[in-house]
């Protein structure tokens, strides 16, 4: 093995820990929230239709490039687990763990590209915007490879207690971002003319590449993988890694297919509802980022103590987790309020547009502190090696739950876009209320309950 840290967050005060996994992952959420507002800003510069079809495409997409959030989750999940109990095997699990990726990445290719476009067929109506989504998606499909492996390798460092190594890389690809959009939208004056809207997608494909390759080189230099490791390929490690990452991987599926339901209600309102929507959705993400980086580093924390038999400060870990986001949720509405009018106006000059994206902040942003539960139960989960509960949350809260609510706010008591923001809301307090039964189950069964002893 080579010489990088390991992390021991077995022991020493557990806020200490949370605060140097979770600010370096909120940061790089930070700038991957910046990165996609990027390509918002320079797809208004060309038209409403444009910023349609770029939240069409990327759905379709994301609904795919979820496996890689999956991977994440379940490598930071095994390896956290096996460093608690100081597995012998760690180095081979990393290994395995980088080689599934890229053979899962050629299968999702393939599956990508012959069927994922019906998806955004299903959810759009013909037009400008729906054609602009399909080139953006069949753009990213190159770029799948990259994403899959780099979200593995953060997945190995995250349980080591390294968020750093991701942070730096979307630093890097928002730079980049930064400056190959309007490069390669607009070219050069009186030496290129650019691409146009594609060039979005393909400023997306190269960075995606550049943090593949930082990722990589990481993980090489880290304690659990030497660069002179015999690269072995073991069959029950895949299996493993398959159970383990599935039920995040559907579960993060089972967000777009909450929010393609959405597109879908949305569509009969028009492209400035979508687009509206789009942004908003965008803007919301920088409020959720205490949230989001505290959520990552529960993974670690919870699997390195669960491993190590440290089951009082895996409470703990949940507890002050749970606290913590709340308490910021409910800081950062006022924020949306005085403010979000001013933010999407930043992206977009139409008042219909502005209208629907402020309309959408004001009602999910009620739910903000639930949503930090919601995160802070599925982040138990994983670390305790019981994903499962995750799938089925969110298969209940934004597969059933969120059709169901939308279909009763719309079709049965009238209202227009509005019902779809009520709709959600509903199915985030319906999955809260789930999410407490699956936490009390799975906490009495693997650590004895959910109840601090001391």
């Amino acid at each position: 093995m080579s010489s990088g840290h390991v992390r021991d967050l077995t022991t020493g005060p557990i806020l200490n820990h949370l605060s140097v996994l979770a600010v370096p992952a909120a940061i790089g959420m930070l700038f991957h929230t910046l990165y996609n507002l990027t390509d918002v800003y320079f797809a208004s510069m060309l038209s409403t239709n444009s910023q349609a079809g770029l939240s069409l495409g990327y759905l379709v997409y994301f609904f795919i490039a979820a496996f890689g959030f999956g991977l994440n989750a379940s490598m930071a999940a095994l390896m956290g687990h096996a460093i608690g109990k100081k597995d012998k095997n760690i180095e081979l699990l990393a290994c395995n763990g980088i080689i599934f990726s890229i053979f899962l990445s050629i299968l999702l290719i393939l599956f990508g590209w012959l069927l994922g476009f019906r998806i955004l067929e299903l959810v759009s109506e013909p037009g400008v915007y729906r054609d602009l989504g399909l080139k953006y998606y069949f753009w990213l499909l190159i770029s799948l490879p990259a994403f899959l492996i780099s979200y593995t390798c953060n997945g190995i460092l995250q349980a080591q207690g390294n968020t750093h190594a991701m942070q730096r890389a979307l630093v890097l690809a928002f730079f980049l971002n930064l400056f190959l959009n309007p490069l390669l939208i607009f070219g050069i004056p009186g030496f290129w003319e650019g691409i146009g809207f594609d060039g979005i997608a393909l400023s997306t494909v190269m960075s995606n590449f550049l943090v593949m390759v930082f990722m990589f080189f990481n993980v090489v230099r880290s304690k659990v993988l030497s660069p002179f490791y015999y690269w072995r390929i073991k069959l029950n490690f895949f299996i493993v890694i398959t159970k383990q990452m599935l039920p995040p991987t559907m579960s993060f599926q089972m967000i777009i297919v909450g929010v393609l339901i959405m597109q879908f209600a949305l569509k009969d309102f028009g492209s400035e509802a979508i687009a509206g929507y789009s942004i908003a959705v965008r803007i919301e993400q920088l409020l959720l980022l205490p949230i989001l980086g505290i959520a990552h580093a529960l993974i670690p924390l919870v699997a390195q103590n669960f491993g190590a038999g440290e089951y009082d400060r895996v409470r703990k870990c949940l507890f002050l987790c749970t606290k913590i986001g709340m308490i910021s949720m409910i800081a950062a509405y006022p924020a949306i309020w005085l403010f979000s009018s001013y933010a999407m106006m930043l992206f977009t000059d139409s008042q219909t547009v502005v209208e629907v994206g402020v309309s959408y902040l004001m009602i999910d942003g009620l739910v903000l502190p639930i949503y930090a539960f919601l995160f802070s139960v599925n982040s138990l989960l994983q670390g305790l090696k019981r994903p499962t509960g995750i799938f089925w949350i969110g298969f209940m809260r934004q597969g059933i739950g969120c059709a169901f609510f939308i279909w009763v706010f719309i079709s049965i008591l009238g209202f227009d876009y509005w019902g779809v923001w009520y709709g959600t809301a509903a199915s985030v307090i319906f999955g809260s209320l789930l999410s407490s039964v699956v936490a009390y189950k799975v906490s009495k069964s693997e650590i004895g309950g959910i109840k601090v002893t001391n």
